[in-house]
Formats: structure tokens, C-alpha cells, sequence
């Protein structure tokens, strides 16, 4: 369909609850101070769909959804980035700044993907939520333990379908491992380790004294967004900004949502309450260390034990100090570069790559002719964008809601917070509060650069 038959159909769709109160926001932009509720989506009608990221993640997150929508508007602060994403859909509408892509089509979208570096993750889907517009956002759903929270808070209150871009989640094969750990196969879980290969980017490095000229294709304003303004380096833009404080979330933030999410699923983990943090030597103010182990002390939950829960990366193919952990417990066990273990008093789930999709139960000789419970979780009809897609029509329910993801994001990035504290932290988490160090709090959420204030 096109971009005209769209405009044309827009009347159809459910105009805004109070879409007559607005103000000028930054760079001319509107911001909407009074929320939209989304409108209802017949199960064979088309969907207005806008990207807030077109280049790398953003591309694939962008054509996922194209399926049997119309791709209204893409926003990118890169247009030669995002020029393959362009080119596959002409009739979309081209924008660097995505606050003045909602507002023009506000009424022509119904949905959102988000693939932006973490830091700009929570201003673009929290803006996209307000205006009634169901949303897809990549892993890890934010930067920060605050914002995290909030879209926790914002997925009750909006009506909005949300899903975080952490694809093993509708993994048959994942789902089943929830299911087998939550059926007692291998008894109580007590331990649970978990590891990724990454960084593949540059970390433990210093901020580089170099301030080369911005590529003639970029708003390198509009890419800071929400952080400080510093000049302009390739050691950021466009893929190296995961190892860095201001922009990403480091290896524990970029992996963990995919390697940690089904045991954080199995065990029905919620608060820490308390994490700490071993680095590397090069751990410093600007850059995640070159390798970090984190370890999270969860407590009981209904009839499952207190855990003791150990993150691991770093190392070119898998962490060291992983490999000697792991092989006391599974000893002769081929390890591989990612990978998670659950240790139960009757045995132990072995999962060998980044999503959980895939498990085996050990020691072998005691599950011999093993079967799977009958089966008590949704199994997915489609990829991940494709469960999201069926729940903004009504059809199911997407897996890795913000229900869902944004307290497991928040136990991701509260490690980061215990690495940069550099202290074991005690956490009060309900109240959102660190209690034992006070100046931790303040990496609990950032200021906003001003003229971002979401």
C-alpha cells in the first residue's frame, strides 16, 4: 500500500484523546501533554509503522515489521547509514530527527521500532507510548535502572503493546527450558552462571584526544541526544559507542538480555539484593573494563531458594574465569564462547548459545529418555516482530512485554551501576534504592542534556 492510500485511510483510525494540547519543544519540535490511547486494529488491516533507527539493527527491526504494514516514516541521524533501509522503501517518509517524525505523522503511525544506541532508547519509546503508539525496542530496553523502571510503569498505564528486542524470548526452544526448570526437572536452582564472548568493540580505553571533522551525512547533535555534548570521534560512531559510559551499556548490558533471559524467565527472578562487581585493571571513567564478573545475590521467591547468580565476560572467545567456574560444575564439558548454566540440587540445565534456545540436562546417564512437560507456555506461530505485530491486532500477547523486560533489564544495568560504584550495593528494590553506598544513587538514573527532558 501506499504512502497516498495511507494519508487516505488515516481517517479511519481513532483520532487522539486530547490531542488539542501541545507545546514547542526543542528544535521546533512538539511534545504531546496529553496521552493518546491506541486505536484498535482489525486483525487483517495494515498498520502504519514508523522506524526510529534505519541503519544496522534498525534495518532488520524495520523490514521485520514491514510485513503486511505500510512503512510510513523513517527517522535516522545518518541518511548514507540508513540508505539501504531508505532504499527498500521509497514511499517513507525521511527524517533525522524522530520527535518531528512522530508528531507530523501522529495520526498516520500505530507503531514503533526503536534501534538506537541505548542512551537515546527511553526519550524515543517513552515519546512513541504517550501518543498511543504500540512499540518495539531494541535490547537493552534502556541505559539506565530509572528509565527502565519508568517503562515498567508506563506499559500498565499507556495500553500500548510493547515487546524489547531480545529475539530468543519467542524461541520455542527457550520457552521449553523455562518450562523444564519450572516443572522441578532438575530440583531447586541455587546457582546460576551465565557468560558472553563480548566485548567485540573497543573498551578500557580513554577518551580520545582527536576531534575530526563530523561526516558530512551525520547530525552529530541529534546522535548525543540525551548525553553530554563532546566533539565528534569515530572511536563512538557509529558501532564502538556500546563501550562507552555515556552510550551503551557494555557487554553485560548489549548480551545479557539474550544470554541471562532464560533463567531470569525459569527462576521468576525479580530484585537483587545486592550486586558487586570484579573489573579488569583498565576499568575507567569513560570506558567498560576490558572484562567484568558480577555477582547478584537474589532472595527466595515463593517455593524457589535465595540464588546466587554469576555474570561473566569478556575474553576474545569466552571468559577465563567462566571456563573455570563452569568446568568444576560440568567437568569434560565443552564450553562455548556464550552460554548459561543452571545448577539444581538434582541436576544441571546446560544451555550452549547466546538465546537459552537450545538446553541439555546433565549429567546425561541421570535423564536418560527424559520428556519435556506438556507444554504451558504459547508457543510462537512467528519471529519475534511477528508476535509483537499480532498483539498490536489483538491476537495473543507479546513474551517480552515491558512488564517483563524492563525489571530484567533493570538487574542488567544495576550491574552496571556496581561496577562504576566499585563497592558491593545493597538493594532496596522497591523503593528503587541503593542502601548501603548513597553516592551510587546518583548512577541510578542520568541528567538529560537540555531540550531532551522526556
Amino acid at each position: 500500500m501506499s504512502i497516498k492510500k495511507s494519508r487516505r485511510d488515516f481517517l479511519k483510525r481513532t483520532l487522539y484523546a486530547g490531542a488539542g494540547l501541545w507545546v514547542v519543544g526543542h528544535a521546533g519540535c512538539t511534545m504531546p501533554q496529553m496521552t493518546a490511547r491506541p486505536r484498535r486494529i482489525s486483525p487483517n488491516e495494515k498498520m502504519g509503522i514508523a522506524g526510529i533507527g534505519g541503519g544496522g539493527k534498525g534495518s532488520s527491526d524495520i523490514e521485520a515489521a514491514a510485513k503486511g504494514n505500510d512503512i510510513i516514516a523513517i527517522a535516522d541521524v545518518d541518511f548514507e547509514r540508513a540508505g539501504k533501509t531508505f532504499e527498500k522503501f521509497p514511499d517513507a517518509k525521511r527524517y533525522k530527527d524522530f520527535r518531528k517524525m512522530l508528531d507530523k505523522h501522529a495520526r498516520q503511525i500505530d507503531a514503533v521500532t526503536i534501534s538506537t544506541p541505548d542512551h537515546q532508547h527511553y526519550v524515543a519509546t517513552i515519546m512513541a507510548m504517550r501518543m498511543g503508539k504500540h512499540v518495539y525496542t531494541q535490547k537493552p530496553l534502556t541505559h539506565d535502572v530509572w528509565e527502565a523502571r519508568q517503562l515498567t510503569l508506563a506499559a500498565r498505564k499507556y495500553g500500548v503493546v510493547t515487546q524489547m528486542g531480545n529475539q530468543g524470548t519467542s524461541f520455542d526452544g527457550l520457552r521449553e527450558a523455562v518450562e523444564v526448570i519450572q516443572s522441578g526437572a532438575i530440583g531447586p536452582i541455587r546457582e546460576v552462571h551465565v557468560w558472553t564472548n563480548r566485548p567485540i568493540w573497543p573498551q578500557g580505553i580513554p577518551r580520545p584526544s582527536e576531534t575530526p571533522a563530523v561526516p558530512a551525512t551525520l547530525d552529530w547533535d541529534l546522535w548525543l541526544g540525551t548525553a553530554p555534548n563532546r566533539p565528534y570521534n569515530p572511536a563512538y560512531a557509529p558501532f564502538k559507542w556500546r563501550g562507552w559510559w555515556d552510550y551503551g551499556t557494555g557487554a553485560l548490558g548489549d548480551m545479557a538480555c539474550h544470554t541471562a533471559n532464560m533463567a531470569f524467565m525459569a527462576c521468576k527472578l525479580g530484585y537483587p539484593t545486592s550486586v558487586e562487581a570484579e573489573a579488569a585493571d583498565d576499568f575507567n571513567d569513560e570506558t567498560y573494563p576490558t572484562w567484568s564478573i558480577i555477582r547478584y545475590q537474589f532472595p527466595a521467591r515463593g517455593d524457589m531458594p535465595a540464588l546466587k547468580w554469576f555474570w561473566y565476560d569478556g575474553g576474545k572467545n569466552k571468559p577465563a574465569k567462566a571456563v573455570e567456574a563452569i568446568r568444576k560444575i560440568v567437568p569434560g564439558k565443552e564450553i562455548p564462547g556464550s552460554g548459561s548454566l543452571l545448577v539444581g540440587d538434582k541436576g544441571v540445565l546446560f544451555s550452549p548459545n547466546d538465546y537459552g534456545a537450545k538446553y541439555e540436562l546433565l549429567p546425561e546417564k541421570d535423564f536418560e529418555g527424559y520428556k519435556p512437560p506438556t507444554p504451558s507456555l504459547p508457543r510462537a506461530h512467528d519471529n519475534h516482530a511477528g508476535e509483537w505485530l499480532r498483539a498490536c491486532r489483538g491476537e495473543g500477547k507479546t513474551m517480552s512485554n515491558f512488564e517483563y523486560a524492563g525489571p530484567l533489564t533493570e538487574t542488567v544495568v544495576l550491574g552496571c551501576v556496581a561496577m562504576k560504584a566499585r563497592t558491593r550495593i545493597e538493594w532496596d528494590g522497591p523503593n528503587m534504592k541503593i542502601t548501603n553506598c548513597s553516592k551510587a544513587n546518583d548512577y541510578l538514573r542520568r541528567e538529560y542534556r537540555k531540550g531532551w527532558e522526556a
